[in-house]
């Protein structure tokens, strides 16, 4: 039996879901949709704090809280840490408002947004 057949077969359905899978591209908790910016794209630092917010969900490093969880996350951090900041473009701007809030009252003010390059 002549398995040239069959190897090419198998190669090729391995291309095919190479080629056809998605692959994530960051460590994300929630799904953003980031508004777009003209500036060149940052690289994020293990050492900087990672927050991401929607409408309805926080994340904290990667893990999913609660408002009164990530207040409590926040009070540990030490002022000097950059935070990161990635805000959906379609969350209200109280919820921004009140994230930015409880950064302010730990005296977190080393802030970036960020965005996600226009093409």
């Amino acid at each position: 039996m002549d398995l040239t057949p069959l190897i090419d077969v198998v190669f090729l359905l391995l291309i095919f879901f190479i080629v056809a899978s998605e692959f994530k591209k960051e460590n994300s908790a929630l799904n953003l949709i980031l508004p777009k910016s003209g500036q060149p794209t940052v690289q994020i630092e293990k050492k900087e704090v990672l927050i991401e917010v929607t409408n309805e969900k926080i994340s904290f490093k990667g893990e999913v809280v609660t408002v009164e969880e990530f207040q409590d996350l926040v009070s540990k951090e030490k002022p000097e840490n950059n935070i990161n900041l990635k805000i959906d473009e379609k969350v209200l701007y109280k919820r921004v408002i009140k994230v930015m809030d409880i950064l302010k009252a730990n005296n977190l003010n080393n802030l970036m947004l960020i965005t996600e390059r226009e093409k």
